[in-house]
C-alpha cells in the first residue's frame, strides 16, 4: 500500500522552485491527547501523505488542512513539496482507491485551531503569529528527519550563577531541550534534567542565544554545568 501512494505521489508531484513563504511562518498545532511534543519533519509529511496513521509514540493522529493562502502554501512548500492541485489530486486517487480520506479543511487559522481543540488526536498548521495560548491546543516543535548536522551556534550567552546556590556548592549539570527557528532564534525551552533552579538559569540565558539560519526549525538538547565548588 505504502508503495502504492508513493507511486500515485511520484505521478503527479510537482516540486515548487521558488516561494516567498518559508517555514518559519508556520508552526504545527495539535490535541491535547497527542502526547508527544516534538514532531520530525518526516512524520509530518507521512501524516500528512497519509502513509501513516500515528506518531512515533504511538498516538493516533487526524490530519487537518487550511483551504489555500500562504501559510498553506508554506506549508505544502516546505514539508509536503507538492502542490496544491497535485495534493487535491492525490487525496482524490486515495478516496477512490479505498486506501485514504480526503482531510477536513477550514478557511482560517481560527477555525484550524477550534477543530484541534475539540478533536482527539487532531494535528494542523496555521500561521506562526496566530494565538493559541489558552485556546486549548499544543504547539508542537519539529525536528528534522534524517540526523542533518548540528546548528552552529553563533552567539552564546552564559547564565548566571544563583548567589544562594554557589554559596552553598550546589551544583551540576542541567539539559535542556530547545527549539531554533529557521531564523536562528531560540523559541521554546524546556527542563529536562537537573536542579530546577539552575534550570531557570540556564533557560534565560539560553533564550538570548543565536544559531545560524537553516531551512526550517530544529530541536535540540543542550546541557550546562554549574560549577559548585
Amino acid at each position: 500500500m505504502k508503495c502504492q501512494k508513493m507511486l500515485l505521489l511520484a505521478a503527479g508531484l510537482t516540486i515548487f522552485a521558488s516561494l516567498d513563504s518559508v517555514a518559519d511562518d508556520v508552526k504545527v498545532i495539535a490535541n491535547p491527547s497527542v502526547k508527544a511534543d516534538t514532531i520530525s519533519t518526516g512524520e509530518i509529511k507521512r501524516v500528512y501523505l497519509e502513509e501513516k496513521i500515528s506518531l512515533a509514540d504511538g498516538t493516533h493522529v487526524e490530519p487537518v488542512l487550511e483551504k489555500g493562502g500562504p501559510v498553506h502554501e508554506a506549508f505544502l512548500h516546505e514539508y509536503l513539496g507538492i502542490s496544491e492541485e497535485d495534493l487535491h489530486a492525490y487525496y482524490k486517487t486515495l478516496l477512490f482507491t479505498g486506501t485514504g480520506f480526503i482531510p477536513k479543511a477550514f478557511a482560517s487559522d481560527d477555525e484550524v485551531i477550534a477543530y484541534v481543540a475539540r478533536t482527539r488526536g487532531a494535528i494542523g498548521y496555521v500561521s506562526d503569529a496566530a494565538s493559541v495560548e489558552g485556546r486549548g491546543v499544543k504547539t508542537l516543535a519539529v525536528g528534522v528527519a534524517g540526523g542533518r548536522a548540528e546548528r552552529k551556534l553563533i552567539t552564546r550567552i552564559e547564565p548566571n550563577y544563583p548567589d544562594t546556590l554557589k554559596r552553598l556548592n550546589i551544583g551540576g549539570t542541567v539539559r535542556l531541550r530547545i527549539s531554533i527557528s529557521a531564523k536562528g532564534n531560540v523559541e521554546m525551552v524546556e527542563l529536562v534534567g537537573g536542579n530546577p533552579i539552575l534550570g531557570e538559569a540556564a533557560a534565560a540565558a539560553v533564550k538570548k542565544w543565536v544559531y545560524a539560519a537553516d531551512r526550517s526549525r530544529t530541536v535540540a538538547e543542550v546541557s550546562i554545568s554549574f560549577d559548585g565548588r
